[in-house]
């Protein structure tokens, strides 16, 4: 759970995350996309060479296997795709489903009646309607992520060892040499403490909650955290856990015509029983439906000029991040500054809705948040160790400070979230908004407090380790992902996002961790070289 969040009526939020093998990548809605080329570009300007987004397509497409939809499917289905956008020898299989929603049909036209064209996604300019690509096998419509497609096929090889329902406690360090050096880990597993030793280096992947919170309880952070919770100080790195950046959504719900054909079946055992026999069978039915129709809008889409350039005065952060984030604020601009989903079923528990009916879900997103918050480890109770088992203290700030922006503008994008249900031919297969209730006749819906009492995370957090190759007093990592001040420790996750992008992350996680993969070869690689007495090869 976060802190109690001011500004949503101190409400503390669910930051949900997958706790598996895996990781998120185990649990999340099976999308694949990437973001605009501003987005990563942006992070290449913080002194990042090779993380722009033309450098990175190799990564993107590496983790990947792209299946083609059948060209009767295509047609059907509102399918844009370009096979050259895409990898066809990676681990991760991906696809577009093969059976849809009742309302599918509806939405790229409902989208394009209201301006909005169609559009493939992965060349760099996600704006548009389009129909999303999913990671999952199309051969048994099994959910492809890294456990199944990394780890599984090669579980067998003697240098490599995966102990599950194991917890790190920090990392070793040391002084070798005159550095500060990391030079093991300490785990448990069972309720043992164990050590093990970095012959080469240590790296962390614990994600953008509990990379911040390791690096912290070994004495790598900002002093005003570490010795209140009585941890020595080994390296004074001020930006561990600050630059916390999160999506954030609402959720509108609508009452469907009966008529529409979602997965209600399987809220009733029988119902459930027919699908799972279907899915276990043939790969197919109601247990392979997925939320797949998105649209990503500029603001000028959604608001007019003079709104936009009001939330601009709003902004008076100066530091590079939020430029970087208040030169996407621009009306002029195409860049998919909301995300919205239509699903004809209850994909998120809000109001009350009738057993016996059928509603149909309008997601909105924000994909470029002003609101920064941080995550830190906390003194413990008195009499108790600390340990990496308590959780660190997450606080996002939601619409604090420059946030009040986000804010201004999910309210004002929910007027056009709204549009979408009203305007045809989706309007067809709706009855009326459930949440919140229509106004009474004569007044309006007010969108800024259901903002307030609504907004929720869209579990997207990054930026708590970032990426900066100016050194520790901008950042945690350098472009090759090293920790400023210590040597042979390196994170490798989304917390090195310095900036937030327009889309899901995980094909962006995947992409950062073959990038991080290849970097360590190639380090590994000039150590042994120079070991031999010859010259390392130049980095590409």
């Amino acid at each position: 759970m976060t802190e109690p969040q001011t500004e949503l009526g101190n409400r503390p939020l669910f930051y949900s995350r997958g706790k598996a093998l895996g990781g998120s990548s185990a649990i999340n809605f099976f999308v694949w996309m990437r973001g605009n080329k501003p987005d990563y570009d942006a992070w290449a300007s913080l002194g990042n060479p090779g993380w722009d987004f033309n450098s990175l397509i190799p990564y993107f497409k590496k983790p990947e296997t792209f299946h083609a939809p059948s060209p009767a499917d295509e047609l059907a289905f509102k399918l844009d795709y370009n096979a050259a956008d895409h990898g066809n020898t990676g681990p991760i299989n991906t696809c577009f489903s093969n059976q849809y929603g009742g309302t599918h049909q509806h939405w790229h036209q409902t989208l394009n009646n209201l301006g909005i064209p169609s559009r493939d996604s992965f060349n760099g300019s996600n704006w548009g309607v389009w129909t999303g690509l999913t990671n999952v096998n199309p051969i048994n419509r099994t959910r492809s992520y890294s456990a199944s497609q990394y780890y599984r096929p090669h579980a067998a090889r003697p240098n490599l060892h995966v102990l599950t329902e194991a917890m790190v406690r920090k990392v070793i360090i040391q002084t070798v040499g005159g550095h500060k050096t990391a030079t093991g880990v300490i785990f448990s597993h069972g309720g043992v403490d164990y050590t093990v030793n970095a012959a080469s280096e240590v790296i962390l992947s614990a994600g953008t909650i509990q990379s911040p919170q390791l690096l912290e309880l070994s004495g790598i952070g900002n002093p005003a955290y570490l010795t209140p919770a009585g941890v020595t100080v080994h390296v004074n790195s001020p930006h561990v856990g600050e630059n916390l950046q999160d999506r954030i959504m609402n959720v509108l719900l609508y009452e469907l015509d009966p008529s529409v054909e979602n997965q209600g079946p399987l809220k009733h055992p029988l119902g459930l029983a027919d699908a799972e026999d279907e899915y276990y069978t043939n790969h197919t039915g109601l247990l392979t439906v997925l939320p797949n129709d998105f649209a990503y809008l500029p603001l000028n889409k959604v608001m007019n000029e003079s709104y936009v350039n009001h939330l601009r005065s709003l902004v008076s952060g100066t530091d590079h991040r939020t430029l970087s984030i208040k030169s996407k604020l621009d009306f002029n601009k195409f860049l998919g500054n909301l995300e919205y989903v239509f699903d004809p079923n209850i994909l998120f528990a809000v109001g009350n809705p009738d057993p016996d009916k059928k509603y149909g879900t309008v997601f909105q997103m924000l994909q470029y948040p002003f609101s920064t918050g941080h995550i830190h480890i906390k003194p413990p109770p008195v009499g108790v160790p600390l340990s990496s088992s308590q959780h660190p203290v997450i606080n996002p700030r939601y619409f604090e400070g420059d946030g009040i922006v986000d804010m201004l503008t999910l309210a004002e994008g929910l007027k056009f979230a709204d549009s979408i249900a009203r305007q045809g031919p989706l309007n067809a297969a709706i009855v009326k908004r459930e949440v919140p209730p229509e106004p009474a006749p004569g007044t309006e819906t007010d969108w800024l407090q259901f903002v307030k009492d609504n907004t929720v995370s869209d579990w997207h957090p990054v930026g708590t380790c970032a990426m900066s190759g100016h050194g520790i007093h901008k950042g945690v990592v350098d472009e090759k992902l090293r920790v400023h001040g210590v040597k042979r420790l390196r994170v490798v996750d989304a917390s090195i996002i310095p900036v937030q992008i327009s889309s899901h992350l995980q094909g962006t996680v995947y992409a950062i961790a073959e990038k991080g993969a290849h970097m360590i070869l190639q380090d590994f690689e000039c150590k042994r070289r120079r070991r031999r007495g010859r010259r390392c090869r130049p980095h590409h």
